[in-house]
């Protein structure tokens, strides 16, 4: 049975004292208390009345700093912590301009020219309508459920997204007021038919862009273009909305906010939210006994570790969300919970499940329903649910990995403690460079403030299809053309050439008969994504990106659902389907792939004494050759084997760094293919730390004689088409960067490297040659003289 709730959850799983020495550090975060503000003079009593029903007395400062800015016409972004209450700084003008006695406020200064002559820019007094935008359909399921939870008569709100019945999306069009959607349905359904929502459009007074830190690299900079399609849409309807973006507390945030929306963006980032007391810490595996690559040693699995930090909150009815990078790990740190339960208290099994992205909708609802009604205890989940998803009741949080940024290291953990409760938060160590690094640096985490929003809306592979989308919507105009950004003049011509757009008179049309939509990929995902069947009954288990296939579902791939597993028998990249079959392997698997990397084009270059680094664009062509077994509990490698699959072409941004022919020579007998190439991966793993990536966004080549440059190399490239920012970011802090890496390697308590410190889980090679000391080696004689 379950025992009683811990009132130091902590303490519970100290209570093993062989567990002790994986805390490598504890935080404790104070409680906060709150600042008050009156309700602004402009809101509805009917709406006050409302939310103090709800049981909200007043605002918090920011709250209604935030809701002053944007009544006023000024866009603004509130960037403010996890349960900071951002929402109501968006709600309170959004629904006062759904209310028709409500003020117009003056119009800011105009957007560039609407497209059609003639259009009128007045604002139209009376009830408004409101745009919601978020990045996935269950924030906007839970935003919906808020607002209707107040009860206004005249609000009229609705999702339109992918789950919408047919039949409802003409009601949503015609009638709703109040439309949560997400930037895929404003890209491909609400911009094309734009006509068929000029009423609403009409009306627009307010865009709430909820989550904005997510927007980042390149799915941020579709989305940039997506928003400013959208303003030239409203203009042509003569509206001029004012943008509210709610985000993470993030470094630069009105900087980013302004590059997202093309507009002069206000900042409120002084959180004035109460806050219960916190205990964050950070815990790493311990070493096995086993030996993986090289007799590298091997700790104990991150996802395994996790699991068994779950089922021990569970016994103690601590209801716990852990975070897993990826789906396959969600399902394996609830599938490992729930095997610990059955051997220690079996009857809570029950407790403990599994969400990710690629359920079907009712599956996530219901998952949904299950967290908040505490039916579920433990929740092991995708980061689909770090973002604002309403959880109040939620005690603790484990963080299975590094996340990629700290803004979403405090994202999630904020999850916990939302109703004023004590919290704790458990970061899990995997065995990899910048997490260790981390485990062992806590300043780097709690001393340190959050990254910047990296993107770059100007990427030509990235405008280049949303140019085509906005002449099918409308035709564009050397008017437009600012509203885009300052590539694209040099793009259009290009795109003429290649019989993408028509050059007339009044400007440039998008002519053929394909459908100008498909060119963006807005998500990275390459492609049409694969279904993943099972052979046996030709029940669809779910799909993956295109992009990811060769590496998730290739012949022989173990792949999870719900906590079955399956292994992959076939992959058919032409029908775009992976066949399974049911089985019960006690192993995963990770695919290799090997890399080669061409210079294009260098953009800029400082030299480093006689070492220099160099930022441009490169051509990178890879190929998955093989796939890795390992005992899911251990990490114990089982086994090789090849794969046949075609080869992929990628041109994108790099930096890269080279030593001088004399500093090389002076190295001795140093094995300079095994030293660069650990360097290469120990500097991958810690790119992180300064650019808002992972590893799994960027690659990197290195070689002792590179034929581009004739020189030891070492290149570090986005894993995205055309670059996605991440190795500018690089370039412009290579300095501590790259001093960051030295000291992670220099830092790591093996003798010739391991997988926390210079291997690779991804390498092409098998993580070798390796050389620790070479590394130190090469970034000693490179750091001295960077600048």
């Amino acid at each position: 049975m379950p025992g009683q709730r811990s009132p130091a959850p902590l303490d519970r799983l100290l209570a093993d004292p062989t567990r002790r020495g994986r805390i490598t550090h504890v935080q404790n975060v104070p409680a906060r208390q709150g600042r008050r503000a009156a309700w602004p003079s402009w809101a509805p009593p009917e709406l006050l009345e409302r939310l103090a029903a709800a049981g909200i007395e007043a605002p918090w400062r920011h709250q209604a700093e935030a809701a002053e800015l944007a009544h006023a016409g000024r866009s603004v972004i509130i960037a403010t912590g996890t349960a900071s209450g951002k929402s109501l700084a968006y709600l309170l003008p959004a629904l006062t301009a759904l209310h028709p006695s409500a003020p117009v406020p003056a119009p800011r200064t105009p957007d560039p020219p609407a497209t059609v002559a003639g259009e009128g820019r007045a604002r139209i007094a009376g009830e408004g309508t409101v745009l919601y935008l978020s990045p996935t359909k269950a924030l906007a399921a839970d935003q919906l459920r808020a607002v209707r939870a107040l009860k206004l008569p005249r609000v009229r709100a609705a999702t339109y997204d992918g789950d919408t019945p047919r039949d409802e999306r003409g009601w949503v069009r015609q009638h709703a007021n109040y439309v949560l959607t997400n930037p895929d349905m404003l890209h491909r359904s609400l911009l094309p038919g734009h006509s068929r929502w000029s009423g609403f459009l009409r009306r627009l007074r307010y865009v709430i862009i909820d989550e904005a830190h997510g927007y980042r690299g390149v799915f941020g900079s579709h989305v940039a273009q997506i928003i400013r399609r959208l303003r030239r849409v409203c203009a042509r309807y003569g509206a001029s909305p004012t943008f509210v973006l709610a985000s993470a507390t993030t470094s630069e945030p009105a900087t980013a906010a302004s590059r997202l929306t093309g507009l002069d963006v206000t900042a409120v980032d002084d959180d004035t939210s109460p806050r219960g007391p916190a205990t964050f810490a950070l815990w790493e595996p311990p070493l096995t006994d086993l030996r993986g690559e090289q007799g590298a040693p091997v700790r104990r699995t991150a996802t395994a570790e996790a699991a068994d930090i779950l089922a021990d909150l569970v016994v103690e009815d601590v209801q716990t969300l852990a975070f897993v990078r990826s789906r396959r790990g969600a399902e394996s740190v609830a599938l490992g919970a729930k095997r610990a339960l059955e051997e220690s208290a079996p009857e809570l099994t029950g407790q403990v499940a599994a969400y990710r992205a690629g359920y079907l909708p009712e599956e996530r609802r219901a998952l949904e329903r299950s967290l908040r009604s505490r039916e579920l205890v433990g929740l092991a989940s995708t980061n689909a649910l770090e973002l604002g998803v309403d959880v109040s009741g939620l005690d603790a949080v484990l963080v299975c990995g590094w996340p990629g940024t700290r803004a979403s290291l405090w994202q999630q953990a904020g999850r916990a403690g939302r109703a004023g409760q004590s919290a704790l938060a458990v970061l899990v160590a995997r065995d990899d460079p910048l997490d260790t690094y981390l485990v062992h640096h806590p300043e780097a985490i709690f001393g340190t403030p959050v990254e910047a929003t990296v993107l770059d809306p100007d990427n030509p592979y990235v405008l280049g299809p949303h140019l085509c989308a906005a002449a099918a919507e409308l035709p564009l105009t050397d008017a437009d053309l600012a509203l885009f950004g300052p590539t694209a003049d040099d793009l259009l011509p290009d795109l003429v050439r290649r019989g993408m757009l028509r050059r007339r008179p009044a400007g440039w049309y998008w002519t053929r008969r394909d459908n100008p939509y498909d060119l963006a990929d807005l998500r990275g995902a390459g492609g049409t994504p694969v279904q993943v069947v099972e052979l046996a009954t030709g029940r669809l288990l779910g799909t993956v990106d295109e992009s990811s296939a060769h590496t998730t579902v290739h012949d022989g791939a173990v792949y999870i659902h719900q906590g079955e597993s399956f292994i992959v028998q076939t992959l058919d990249l032409d029908d775009s389907v992976a066949l399974v079959e049911a089985a019960a392997p006690d192993y995963s698997t990770t695919a290799r792939d090997v890399t080669d990397i061409r210079i294009v084009e260098e953009l800029r270059s400082t030299p480093w004494g006689e070492a220099r680094l160099h930022y441009g664009t490169v051509e990178v062509t890879h190929q998955v050759v093989a796939y890795q077994m390992r005992r899911v509990q251990t990490g114990e490698m089982l086994g090789e084997k090849p794969l046949d699959l075609p080869p992929r072409t990628l041109r994108t941004r790099a930096v890269w760094w080279t030593l001088s022919a004399d500093q090389v020579d002076g190295l001795g007998d140093l094995d300079l293919a095994g030293a660069a190439h650990a360097a290469e991966h120990a500097s991958i793993g810690l790119l992180p730390l300064f650019a808002t990536c992972d590893r799994w966004d960027i690659g990197g080549v290195s070689t002792a004689v590179h034929p581009d440059t004739g020189l030891l190399t070492v290149f570090v490239y986005d894993g995205h088409e055309g670059g996605a920012g991440f190795a500018e970011r690089g370039y412009r802090d290579a300095r501590a960067w790259l001093t960051a890496t030295r000291d992670a390697i220099a830092a790591c308590e093996c003798d010739t490297g391991c997988p926390s410190c210079i291997q690779s889980p991804k390498c092409g090679n098998g993580n070798d040659p390796l050389d620790k000391q070479g590394a130190l080696t090469l970034l000693a004689h490179l750091l001295p003289q960077a600048p």
